[in-house]
């Protein structure tokens, strides 16, 4: 059922786990900080009972569709409602996302709330929204950040075979030709079996996308830092080996996350190292490419065709040339929507409660050096 604000229990040093979850306990108060449906958060408490998962519906800002966790923005709460709702939240063990998705309301409510001890993001990319949130060390140490990276994993592989099957069958061409009614002589189209694609980054994503184009019968690269053998890969690439790996494949998978060590990995010195005629799809974070050096890239044909779900800054400007250029393909940060995300995230924070309250290692927790 929906609960009304309560006020927060004191806190008994025997009552929550240590920050890597060391002790089972019986009373672990989860609150919810963004809009998640009544039928999930029950979903939460069957998967695991020892939590208790606390919300008022009516605090929370309406989804204007799937996981859209940050809400309508045209709802605004009264000052009543949002003192209720600060309270809320500052009466948590673990909060289930970001209030409101703002790193401002997270520092708020990380200092006001010495019990919190654990908070999963609902972004996969969420170490951007921690490290934007200014925490301090103390509370870096004390609480367990973590994210919904790898829940996307399948989505997002799904698009990156996508961008690759269309660069390899030249879908500009097919498009340009139908417009025209033009029936030209037959022309070669390049086969998956028949390629080495390279997937930047082995994590949920990047393994999910080897996975998939192994299945298909491409011969599999990915770069890697930890050299731990990935299901699918036939070959690790250590990292600063990148830009001699570009020029042996046909297709470069980007799935890693945007960091300062990431910002910009692939620029000018890997798309100008690229086989000519390669194809790149980016499902990461859209700052790990350098877009001016892509579309030089592009220009001369060393990128044959480019399938972009995210960009340095978004929305994609108007006056972006990517919008325009006839061998790109935009889409507008949506490749891992889906009606199931919102479950399928439910049921990973279920998951990690279990892991959090057993002492045992959670997924993908952020790294609060690097944040990612």
């Amino acid at each position: 059922m929906t609960e009304s604000l309560a006020p927060a229990r004191p806190a008994a040093a025997d009552a929550r786990p240590a920050v890597n979850g060391a002790r089972p306990v019986a009373d672990f108060r989860v609150v919810v900080a963004v809009p998640l449906r009544e039928e999930l958060c029950r979903l939460i408490e069957t998967l695991e009972p020892r939590v208790e998962v606390v919300r008022d519906h009516s605090l929370l800002r309406p989804m204007r569709g799937p996981a859209d966790w940050s809400g309508d923005p045209e709802h605004v709460r009264t000052p009543e409602e949002q003192a209720a709702f600060e309270a809320l939240v500052d009466s948590a063990d673990a909060l289930f996302g970001i209030p409101d998705v703002d790193p401002a309301a997270l520092a708020r409510t990380a200092a006001a709330n010495p019990r919190l001890r654990w908070v999963m993001t609902t972004a996969a990319g969420g170490g951007s929204q921690i490290k934007a949130a200014g925490l301090d060390r103390d509370v870096l140490d004390r609480v367990l950040f973590t994210t919904s990276a790898g829940v996307h994993g399948g989505t997002l592989a799904e698009f990156a075979v996508f961008g690759v099957l269309a660069g390899a069958k030249d879908l500009p061409r097919l498009r340009a030709d139908q417009r025209e009614r033009a029936w030209p002589e037959r022309w070669e189209m390049r086969q998956i079996d028949e390629m080495t694609v390279l997937v930047v980054g082995l994590g949920g994503i990047g393994a999910e996308c080897a996975r998939r184009f192994s299945a298909l019968g491409a011969q599999v690269w990915g770069t890697t830092r930890s050299g731990e053998p990935v299901d699918g890969v036939d070959q690790l690439v250590p990292l600063d080996e990148l830009e001699s790996a570009v020029a042996e494949v046909d297709a470069i998978v980007v799935t890693l996350p945007g960091t300062e060590q990431t910002h910009h990995l692939v620029g000018e010195r890997v798309l100008s190292a690229v086989k000519p005629g390669a194809i790149l799809a980016s499902v990461g974070r859209g700052t790990v490419v350098d877009e001016a050096a892509l579309l030089t890239a592009l220009d001369d044909g060393r990128v044959a065709f480019a399938a972009l779900d995210v960009f340095e800054v978004e929305p994609l400007p108007a006056a972006s040339p990517l919008w325009r250029h006839p061998r790109v393909l935009v889409s507008p940060h949506t490749a891992a929507l889906s009606s199931k995300e919102e479950e399928r995230i439910a049921r990973r924070f279920a998951a990690d409660a279990t892991r959090f309250l057993d002492g045992r290692a959670l997924h993908a927790v952020v790294d609060t050096v690097e944040f990612y």
